[in-house]
């Protein structure tokens, strides 16, 4: 009986786990290619955010379903920033330009961990 009640304990423990393992963060594979398009004006060579910019943006808004996912999304677009000499001025109109309510300042220095 004390078997059966630990194997059921460990069961329900392990179902809880693999639960919260499948609902990881949003992958930085996904947050570039819904960002992709916002390249040109964020490096100031387009002189408007593109509809494929906003939509892909938009589409991002909408799949946080925690506050994880937020972080998540920040750490991959700053990377992809630093690595594509993203400016702050630029950045920081996107979400205005595109009607996305981000709820803090956009910036290349944003702390993506508060």
């Amino acid at each position: 009986m004390k078997n059966l009640f630990f194997s059921m304990v460990f069961m329900v423990s392990l179902i809880f786990f693999l639960a919260n393992v499948s609902e990881a963060a949003i992958a930085c594979g996904t947050v570039d290619a819904k960002a992709a398009a916002c390249v040109g004006f964020a490096t100031g060579k387009a002189p408007t955010p593109t509809s494929a910019c906003c939509s892909g943006l938009q589409q991002l808004a909408q799949s946080v379903k925690t506050v994880d996912d937020k972080k998540a999304i920040c750490r991959c677009l700053k990377v992809g920033a630093k690595s594509l000499g993203v400016q702050d001025r630029f950045l920081s109109k996107i979400p205005s330009a595109c009607g996305i309510k981000v709820g803090f300042p956009v910036s290349t220095a944003t702390n993506c961990e508060t």
